[in-house]
């Protein structure tokens, strides 16, 4: 594998840390900061890309590809399979939510209505 070109490197150990981060669990705030970091190396990176497309060029060759646009295409190949595998687990939760909430609402009416509307009591006999 130490002969393969270095790109083949990096995007595998791109989609692993991206498979990594996205098993994790997504509760606490240092998820939202490490969007955000990413969010705001993704703007710095792609404002290099527009201002110094030789530079793209230049690292793309360094890594083992012809172009810096194959490059590019290699990079977003990588960002939209996390964007997907993060929406599916953003999806996924919200419709456990939804359920446990349609569920509890659910459960809801029903005591509701039996509180309201109790049972009849049976007839009482009927003499004969």
């Amino acid at each position: 594998m130490l002969d393969q070109p270095l790109i083949k490197i990096v995007l595998l150990v791109a989609v692993v840390v991206v498979t990594a981060m996205l098993n994790r669990s997504t509760a606490d705030s240092r998820h939202q900061a490490v969007r955000r970091l990413l969010l705001v190396g993704f703007v710095l990176l792609a404002a290099a890309a527009v201002l110094f497309p030789r530079l793209l060029t230049q690292v793309a060759q360094f890594l083992g590809v012809g172009r810096g646009a194959d490059l590019l295409l290699y990079g977003l190949t990588v960002v939209f399979l996390g964007y997907v595998a993060s929406s599916y687990r953003r999806m996924r939760h919200m419709e456990q939510q939804v359920t446990t909430l349609a569920r509890e609402l659910a459960l809801r009416a029903a005591v509701h209505d039996t509180t309201e509307h109790p049972r009849a009591s049976p007839p009482p006999p009927a003499d004969g």
